[in-house]
């Protein structure tokens, strides 16, 4: 995430011509661009994702995928994350269960709502 905000903050200073001796703080630089942190709109982007693969019936080639379990090991050390434990990891963050995530999915104000607690969005960046 780090090295991904590096290039993204690298690029907003080339357009805004910001050059090297002229010093403006990340947070500033965001500000004048209205840009959200990436790792917050990635987390906006993948909950929008889930909500939508979640409203989708049961034989939905992509809802299945989230229930997907490799068979196999692995190689040796500490195992890469995925999708699904990345998922895992939010919804304990935000206090619910994935059985409760599906049926939250069906009401899209409300979807919209845990969402938006979980990452906020430009506006309420100020």
């Amino acid at each position: 995430m780090n090295r991904l905000q590096t290039f993204i903050n690298g690029c907003l200073r080339i357009i805004l011509k910001i050059k090297w001796p002229e010093k403006i703080s990340n947070q500033e630089l965001r500000q004048q661009t209205r840009q959200m942190p990436v790792e917050q709109e990635i987390l906006r982007r993948r909950w929008g994702w889930v909500g939508q693969t979640l409203r989708k019936p049961g034989c939905s080639t992509t809802r299945r995928a989230l229930y997907w379990n490799p068979q196999g090991k692995r190689k040796r050390g500490r195992p890469r994350n995925t999708w699904r434990r990345d998922l895992e990891v939010d919804t304990k963050r935000l206090g619910h269960t994935w059985k409760q995530l599906e049926s939250l999915a069906g009401d899209r104000d409300a979807w919209r709502t845990l969402v938006g607690d979980l990452c906020p969005t430009r506006g309420s960046q100020a």
